[in-house]
């Protein structure tokens, strides 16, 4: 055989070759299932949609339906028909304007109060080792649980005028009163809210904390760094998503918060919801209840509106938006 033909023949070998490898690439990319994304959906059935409708009537029903009657008859004045002068009235009363300034100023400082608190009490328990860590990191969950007034009334058996710490006074001196006599001013129901508030911010803080790796804290050490700054540079960037949503939850229940106020007994502090209390059950004004009780409403929708934007601006925890720059300072 020439060489010409030796060529050809190997020539036709090489495209027989190439074709046979399209053939069998084509059946390996038509024999592969196509990826789940790729696949088209079940469209839903009439009976799945149905599943749906018990939840739906059952929250209009509890929700819904309640709400919008507080929203009708606040529009709705005592002489009949529908306007918005019971609004007017209520915005133009100086009670309506202290409550809502009490109500602001208490929330705020029990915010800022249960934010302090909390933070330092979880970093003794999640970083401090000592007897007992772990039971009060438990309690801490059982805390959640109690009612507000259940924390009211043991401050009032602690500090009240006839309370253990006035009792034990009175004893030691012979004086007819005790010195502390504060849990019926506005800074005894703020030192309620703060002893309430403190364990919702505790909470999510200690779950941010068990999850800082270890490592960096002993990296950070190793390399000079003081408690304060490893707290500040390694600890905090984790922590901070957890702190504004504990300080966000703590500032929309105080609020609404009621029973703390309503059990201190401080006749000269009112809040809103204490004075939709006022207003519904001892005034029989059940139109200006509604509409303190929509302004309150109005209030906290807004603020966790607020605080939604914030953290979806943010973008989750700042150490992953720096890429540990921060901890690499420390």
């Amino acid at each position: 055989m020439s060489r010409t033909e030796t060529g050809a023949a190997g020539t036709e070998t090489g495209a027989a070759g190439t074709a046979a490898n399209a053939e069998t690439g084509a059946a390996g990319t038509a024999a592969t299932p196509a990826p789940a994304a790729a696949r088209p959906r079940p469209r839903r059935t009439g009976a799945a949609a149905l599943w749906t409708l018990p939840p739906l009537a059952a929250l209009a029903l509890v929700f819904l339906y309640p709400l919008a009657l507080v929203v009708w008859q606040s529009f709705t004045p005592e002489d009949g028909g529908h306007s918005t002068t019971p609004y007017t009235a209520v915005l133009a009363e100086a009670s309506f304007r202290a409550a809502l300034t009490n109500t602001v100023l208490l929330a705020v400082g029990a915010t800022v109060g249960a934010l302090l608190l909390g933070l330092a009490l979880s970093l003794v328990i999640a970083f401090v080792p000592f007897p007992g860590g772990k039971a009060l990191s438990r309690f801490i969950d059982l805390f959640l649980a109690f009612p507000s007034f259940l924390i009211t009334l043991a401050l009032l058996f602690l500090y009240g005028t006839v309370g253990m710490a006035n009792g034990l006074w009175t004893d030691v001196t012979g004086a007819a009163h005790g010195p502390l006599d504060f849990l019926h001013t506005p800074w005894g129901v703020l030192l309620a809210e703060v002893t309430y508030f403190t364990p919702f911010v505790m909470r999510p803080l200690l779950a941010a904390f068990s999850q800082v790796d270890s490592g960096q804290l002993e990296a950070a050490a190793s390399l000079g760094a003081r408690p304060w700054r490893i707290v500040r540079t390694v600890i905090l960037p984790e922590a901070l998503p957890s702190l504004a949503a504990g300080g966000a939850l703590v500032l929309v229940l105080g609020l609404n918060e009621f029973g703390i106020v309503l059990f201190t007994g401080a006749k000269d502090v009112v809040t809103l919801p204490m004075l939709v209390y006022t207003k519904a059950l001892l005034d029989g004004d059940y139109t200006g209840a509604c509409v303190v009780a929509v302004v309150n409403i109005v209030l906290s929708v807004a603020l966790y509106a607020l605080y939604r934007t914030v953290m979806s601006r943010t973008g989750g925890s700042p150490a992953r938006r720096t890429g540990g720059a921060d901890r690499a300072g420390a």
